[in-house]
C-alpha cells in the first residue's frame, strides 16, 4: 500500500510517499481502507521530534491520527462493525492514518455522519473530541453559562464555539479580523478581534475560558473569570501544570488541561450533533496524500482557518 513515512525527525521534507506493507489486524481491530485524513498540530510536533520523549527513536513511522474510510476486514473479537461500514475516528498514538489502510481498535471509531463526505468527516475526530472534552469534562459546561473561546477560528476553536452553543452556553469567540464573520456564522453570540482588543481587559466575566490555542494562562485571565470560573487550555506549559495542581486543592478559580481521549462513545455523540445540523466542519484546504509535506508546512504557519484535509485516493 502507499503511505507517507518518516525515517527520522525533522522538517516537512522528511515525509516520504512510498510503498509499505499493509497492516495485519488483531482480534479487536478493524482494517480500514482510508479515504481521507487531516493534519493536526500534534502530527508535525511529533514529526519535528518535539515529543520524542514519548515517541522514541524507532523508525520508520507513519503519522496521522484522524481518518475516515471503509471497513474491509474485522477481527474475531469485533462486535460493532462489519465490512462495508463507513466509519470515522482515530488511530492509536503516535498515528498511522497517512496511509491507504490502517489497523484500528474498534473502540476508537464510530459510524461516519451520513451528511459528511469522507474528507469532511476526517477533519472532525481529534479537534472536536478535544473541544468536547475540554468544555464538558474539564469545564463542566452548563446551559446559560458565559463561555469564551480563544482561537475560535482554528481547528479546535471552531468546533468549541459550536459545541458550546449546542450545550446552551452564551459564547464569545476571539479571533483575528479576517475571521470575525466566520466565527459569527458558527454561532458565536459575540466576537472579539484580538488585533483590536485584549479580551483579558474586557468588562465581561466568564464561567469558562477555553484557550484552544494555548496562548494565555490562568494568571493572565483571572480578571475576566468569575470567582468559580474555570480556565481550560490545550498546552501543558510548566506554568499551567503548576496552576492546575495548586487550584485543584483550593476553592475558587481553577486551571485545567485537556488531553484528548479518543473513544467511540464521544464520536457517536458528535455524529448526532453533526447529523442534527448543530455542528459543521470548516476546511481551509485539501491536499492529496502525496503533497502531505506542503500540508504540514501550511499547518505549521498557523494561518489555517478550521482544518486541513488530506485526500487519499485508493
Amino acid at each position: 500500500m502507499k503511505a507517507v513515512v518518516i525515517r527520522g525527525y525533522g522538517p516537512a521534507e522528511v515525509l516520504q510517499y512510498e510503498d509499505v506493507e499493509q497492516p495485519q489486524i488483531k482480534p479487536d481491530q478493524l482494517l480500514i481502507k482510508i479515504h481521507a485524513s487531516s493534519v493536526n498540530g500534534i502530527d508535525w510536533k511529533i514529526r519535528k521530534g518535539m515529543m520524542k520523549f514519548i515517541t522514541g527513536n524507532k523508525f520508520p513511522k507513519i503519522l496521522g491520527f484522524d481518518l475516515a474510510g471503509e471497513v474491509v476486514e474485522v477481527g474475531s473479537g469485533v462486535t460493532r462493525f462489519k465490512p462495508g461500514d463507513s466509519v470515522y475516528g482515530s488511530t492509536n498514538f503516535p498515528g498511522g492514518a497517512y496511509a491507504e489502510y490502517a489497523a484500528v481498535p474498534e473502540n476508537l471509531v464510530a459510524l461516519k455522519p451520513t451528511n459528511l463526505s469522507y474528507e469532511e468527516a476526517a477533519t472532525v475526530p481529534l479537534v472536536a473530541l478535544t473541544a468536547l472534552q475540554a468544555l464538558r469534562n474539564q469545564g463542566n459546561i452548563q446551559s446559560g453559562q458565559a463561555v469564551l473561546i480563544n482561537g475560535a477560528s482554528g481547528g479546535v476553536g471552531s468546533f468549541a464555539v459550536q459545541i458550546a452553543k449546542a450545550l446552551g452556553a452564551e459564547v464569545t469567540g476571539v479571533c483575528s479580523t479576517k475571521n470575525l464573520d466566520l466565527v459569527k456564522s458558527l454561532g458565536a453570540d459575540r466576537v472579539i478581534d484580538y488585533k483590536q482588543q485584549d479580551f483579558t481587559q474586557d468588562t465581561a466575566k466568564y464561567d469558562i475560558i477555553f484557550d484552544a490555542v494555548g496562548k494565555r494562562s490562568l494568571s493572565a485571565t483571572k480578571k475576566v473569570l468569575k470567582p468559580k470560573g474555570i480556565y481550560v487550555t490545550t498546552l501543558p506549559s510548566p506554568e499551567v501544570l503548576v496552576q492546575a495542581a495548586l487550584t485543584a486543592l483550593l476553592p475558587g478559580q481553577k486551571a485545567k488541561l485537556v488531553f484528548e481521549k479518543a473513544n467511540a462513545e464521544d464520536l457517536d455523540y458528535l455524529k448526532k450533533l453533526i447529523e442534527a445540523g448543530k455542528i459543521r466542519t470548516v476546511i481551509d484546504r485539501t491536499y492529496p496524500l502525496q503533497e502531505l509535506a506542503a500540508a504540514h508546512a501550511y499547518s505549521e504557519s498557523e494561518r489555517a482557518v478550521g482544518k486541513i484535509a488530506i485526500a487519499i485516493a485508493n
